[in-house]
Formats: C-alpha cells, sequence, structure tokens
C-alpha cells in the first residue's frame, strides 16, 4: 500500500505521445490498487511546489500539482523517500486552493 508523501519511480506513459517513461511522482492516494500521483519533473522554471535534494531529490525538481493521473500499483519500480509531514501538509494546503 502507497501513501501520501512518498515519492516513487514509476512507469508513467505520457499524454501527447504513447511513450512510456519511468518519471518520479509523489502519491496522492491509493485505493484498491490504483495509485493517484503528482508528475514531478526536473524542470525547475515549470509552476508547483519545489522539492530540494535536501529532502532527498536526486536534483532540484518540481512536484506538478497540475499534472495528476492514476496508474497501477504494478507500475511503481521503487520506492524513493518520503516527505516529511511540514512538507505534506503545505502540499495539501496547495492542493485545497487549487480546488477550491
Amino acid at each position: 500500500m502507497h501513501n501520501f508523501g512518498e515519492i516513487i519511480l514509476a512507469e508513467v506513459q505520457f499524454t501527447d505521445t504513447f511513450e512510456i517513461k519511468t518519471r518520479p511522482a509523489l502519491v496522492l492516494f491509493e485505493e484498491e490498487g490504483n495509485v493517484i500521483v503528482a508528475g514531478i519533473t526536473s524542470n525547475t522554471k515549470m509552476k508547483g511546489v519545489q522539492l530540494t535534494k535536501k529532502e532527498g531529490a536526486i536534483k532540484e525538481s518540481i512536484i506538478k500539482l497540475n499534472y495528476i493521473f492514476t496508474i497501477s500499483e504494478k507500475m511503481i519500480k521503487k520506492n524513493l523517500f518520503r516527505l516529511s509531514e511540514n512538507r505534506k501538509n503545505f502540499i495539501k494546503k496547495e492542493l485545497v486552493k487549487k480546488i477550491n
């Protein structure tokens, strides 16, 4: 079972092509084998929430809260690290702002 705040490495199909690549993502929640995630990019010019090396990222990155999608639990290759409680609370607030 995967929980909110986990940073994972997963196979992701891009929306503009049929290409599948292994990419990092933030787990938002899991239900019945479906994992809802937010994509992560190393393009720090994109909008989103900063993810730093200090937190465990390989390189400075952005959690793209505008890029949320569902993957199968079977597409997860590896758990990388977990965000701190403070960071998870910040992301929850940012998600609520987007919903409102």
